[in-house]
């Protein structure tokens, strides 16, 4: 990331954001290595400066991302918008699964918890809390009524039915151009949810976009294309 000149910002910046993380890293709790979260990070740089939309992160355990993320907010003018339920995992009956890298994995009712205030409390420590809103709720709760256009999207969920609802909201408000990527690619259950050709097509509103990254990388990444224009002498649906 330092050496990298096509990332956009100068190296000053590139070392300000990386010095960021390791401090961040060092004092809150932390389930993602660094270059996952830098994944994002270019990401986020990477998105033209005049596509509209907010920065969205689902699940933040407590808070170290968001830290490390709403920097780079602050850096981008974008505003950053924290989805959780600060309640930890909900209730599920998704089975223990052996990962991608072969490790056996489950996800109980409230683990990954951490209250709004403690969040709140690392985020204004060791973050930009100015750059951030945050959403409290479930996410079959607070995402129907969001409306904001997004530009980029950090999905850290651990569990397949979390993921569909993500996607299912979260991605036909990312803008054509605009990136989503998922902190989960490792687990089979979600790889399903992001392979399932009706799932996109019936509930998400879209063909299922290319996805890089299935089946080798715990992020997966998704750029979203821009609209094909209708070909020359197409009819244009009433009122559009």
């Amino acid at each position: 990331f330092l050496r990298d000149g096509g990332v956009g910002i100068p190296f000053g910046q590139r070392l300000r954001i990386v010095r960021h993380l390791y401090r961040v890293h060092l004092f809150v709790p932390c389930p993602h290595r660094q270059e996952e979260i830098l994944t994002y990070v270019r990401a986020i740089l990477s998105l033209p400066r005049d596509l509209p939309g907010v920065l969205v992160e689902a699940g933040c355990f407590k808070g170290g991302s968001t830290a490390k993320l709403s920097l780079v907010a602050e850096m981008v003018g974008r505003r950053l918008v924290v989805f959780d339920s600060f309640e930890g995992i909900p209730a599920n009956d998704e089975p223990r699964q052996w990962n991608i890298f072969g490790t056996n994995v489950g996800f109980a009712q409230g683990e990954y918890r951490g209250g709004l205030e403690e969040v709140r409390g690392n985020v204004e420590r060791y973050g930009r809390i100015g750059a951030c809103s945050f959403v409290r709720g479930w996410f079959d709760d607070t995402m129907p009524g969001f409306r904001e256009p997004v530009g980029a999207a950090f999905v850290d969920v651990d569990l397949a039915s979390s993921t569909r609802t993500c996607l299912r909201y979260l991605y036909p408000l990312l803008q054509p151009g605009g990136v989503l990527c998922s902190h989960d690619g490792h687990l089979p259950l979600v790889i399903e949810v992001f392979e399932d050709d009706a799932f996109w097509q019936g509930e998400v509103g879209v063909p299922r976009p290319p996805i890089r990254g299935l089946h080798r990388t715990k992020v997966l990444t998704v750029v979203k294309e821009a609209a094909s224009p209708a070909p020359a002498g197409a009819a244009v649906p009433a009122g559009a």
